[in-house]
């Protein structure tokens, strides 16, 4: 689960043939091969789309905004719900695999909310991205933060986790993954916890924003 800030896609028709004519075998279509640059969104339930339906999830209206915008690239959606940094290590190489030109890293939410230490956090955070730029990836690393009954001193070094390793890493940061969604409770799911389909596609739009000067 990840945290809110208030706290934080035919049927296809038969021609039928004219009596006495013989049946041709018909040649099974070829999928066409999408050669576009790939762009992997990898990341927790925020990236998954927990409790959406396929076409609903950010990653989706990503693609949307990138094609509006006439820029050629494909988004794969890597997101695990419940994925902390430990388990997103244990995958990067599947997502290097893909070649991403930009990797969209969503993760540590989950770390924060279980407590778990900082130190351990920025150290698997450090990994893929170490990972995804060795691949020859940019990376655009989204930033989190707690509810605030976690506490000044854990909060505040939860949050520079992401920002000193946008420096360190020269990772282009968004500050807060769920600005402008979070604190909406329009834009939020029942639960609190993750955007709806219209929070969703806000949050694709704060995205482009960091996205689109990698492109370019």
């Amino acid at each position: 689960m990840v945290l809110s800030i208030a706290v934080l896609l035919a049927g296809c028709a038969r021609e039928e043939k004219p009596a006495g004519e013989p049946a041709q075998a018909l040649a099974p279509a070829q999928a066409a091969v999408d050669d576009r640059p790939v762009i992997v969104a990898f990341g927790d339930s925020l990236t998954a789309g927990h409790g959406l339906d396929a076409g609903l999830i950010y990653a989706d209206f990503l693609q949307k905004e990138l094609d509006r915008s006439g820029y050629r690239y494909r988004v794969v959606n890597q997101g695990i719900s419940g994925d902390t940094t430990s388990g997103g290590v244990t995958r990067v190489d599947s997502a290097v695999s893909l070649n991403p030109k930009v990797v969209i890293l969503e993760l540590g939410a989950n770390d924060g909310l279980r407590g778990l230490p900082v130190d351990t956090t920025r150290a698997n955070l450090t990994e893929m991205i170490n990972a995804f730029q060795r691949g020859g990836a940019k990376v655009l690393l989204c930033g989190m933060t707690l509810p605030r009954n976690y506490g000044q001193d854990y909060i505040r070094s939860f949050e520079a986790v992401f920002r000193d390793l946008s420096l360190q890493k020269n990772a282009t940061l968004v500050p807060f993954f769920l600005e402008g969604v979070a604190t909406r409770r329009e834009l939020m799911q029942d639960d609190g916890l993750h955007p709806t389909a219209q929070g969703n596609a806000t949050v694709a739009r704060h995205v482009m924003k960091y996205l689109e000067p990698l492109l370019k």
